[in-house]
């Protein structure tokens, strides 16, 4: 098998070559003029794939994978053809994935070697695919879509890069890693293509491509404002088109000069003092002495006598407890001494003390909170509630029960 297809090679790329003149011309034209052409030429180039008619009464073409060939080894401009589809890339490189898996798991060294190199190709295709696209994109950029002629087509041009860099970076957002470092497990190969090889490659293209999106957005703004600026020009020449006998008004002897018009600079400068010019000596001694002088000098203030400073004892004093903390601390103690759990709004009623129930409510958690980790580990508090008829995940808490562990 494999030297069948070495054979069917040697003898496609001898074919290439000795037609080689006429493989450019039809990539440079477009078709291949059929009357001057040997019929047997014609045909084996047709049944080797580099020719294909599309419809029965069409010329000979270049097949599209010829054609891809000739753009990627010449550098062509006029390249605009971007392999977007990553999906399908990513599909194939996770079935032969498993082919090599299931091949290596039945010890089957030879299907195991031939897929793993069928991995190694698709994926090496993909990365160099990948990265010939973001070649293309910056060419693109760097010679402002030259290949093109009109400003209109430029925008257009420009609309369709920024089309093809989204669907590029929405197809690597399908590539989830996780998933493929297991499906390569603890293989040493599958781990360096799978997330090594592809990690890093994609990384950098991901970053590249953010890049070009943000360059293609500048250069349209751009090819907008020319094209804005030159549509106000030709609209101002189509004007004075059908309004030959316009002239334009002298707008020096209006009093108000349009801005657009107003594009001079002054003719005087603004007025400032000459100290060279002697003419203005006697005008600039009557300011310089009509100046008032500031004295920065401060007076010294006199110096107050030392006065006796008596140090006497600091008169003691208490800072009352709250009343409401005292309560909490004493419900706190009736259940100590009850030892059975209480509701805090039922001593709240027994006891008959003043406080409102959320506030006694809010003070009794905080005590509980309060408490360190030695006392705290001796009670137990039960919120006391329901569920929030609308809202899931919300329980509003009506009262509290606090216990003995």
């Amino acid at each position: 098998m494999s030297n069948n297809l070495h054979q069917s090679g040697v003898k496609l790329l001898r074919l290439l070559g000795r037609n080689a003149e006429l493989v450019m011309d039809a990539y440079l034209n477009g078709s291949v003029d059929e009357q001057n052409l040997e019929p047997a030429a014609v045909n084996k180039l047709t049944e080797s794939g580099i020719l294909w008619r599309p419809e029965p009464n069409e010329p000979l073409r270049l097949s599209r994978n010829v054609r891809a060939l000739l753009e990627d080894g010449l550098k062509d401009e006029r390249n605009r053809q971007i392999n977007a589809n990553v999906g399908s890339a990513l599909a194939t490189i996770k079935t032969i994935a498993g082919h090599y898996r299931e091949a290596r798991a039945s010890v089957d060294y030879s299907a195991a070697e031939a897929y793993l190199a069928d991995l190694s190709e698709q994926v090496y295709s993909f990365t160099e695919s990948l990265r010939y696209s973001v070649r293309v994109l910056w060419g693109r950029i760097n010679n402002e879509f030259g290949y093109v002629g009109s400003l209109s087509a430029k925008i257009r041009e420009n609309e369709l890069a920024q089309s093809q860099v989204t669907d590029l970076l929405n197809g690597l957002e399908m590539f989830e890693f996780a998933e493929l470092s297991e499906l390569a497990g603890d293989i040493r190969e599958l781990r360096r293509l799978l997330v090594t090889s592809l990690q890093e490659t994609l990384t950098n293209c991901a970053q590249e491509l953010s890049v070009v999106q943000s360059r293609l957005l500048e250069l349209l703004g751009r090819f907008r404002q020319i094209q804005g600026r030159t549509r106000l020009l030709k609209g101002w020449l189509l004007f004075t088109d059908l309004h030959p006998e316009y002239e334009v008004a002298d707008h020096v002897a209006h009093k108000q000069v349009p801005v657009l018009f107003n594009q001079a600079e002054a003719l005087l400068a603004p007025a400032a003092a000459d100290v060279n010019n002697i003419h203005h000596e006697a005008d600039l001694m009557q300011v310089v002495a009509s100046i008032r002088t500031i004295s920065r000098e401060q007076q010294a203030l006199p110096v107050a006598e030392p006065s006796v400073v008596e140090v006497g004892a600091t008169e003691e004093f208490d800072i009352p407890d709250n009343p409401l903390k005292q309560a909490v601390e004493q419900y706190f103690c009736a259940v100590i001494e009850s030892g059975q759990n209480q509701s805090a709004l039922d001593y709240l009623s027994e006891q008959g003390l003043p406080w409102d129930r959320e506030s006694w409510i809010f003070q009794v958690i905080g005590g509980f909170e309060g408490l360190s980790e030695e006392h705290k580990q001796f009670f137990a508090l039960e919120p006391l509630g329901h569920e929030h008829e609308i809202y899931d995940g919300n329980f509003i808490i009506q009262d509290v029960e606090i216990g003995l562990r």
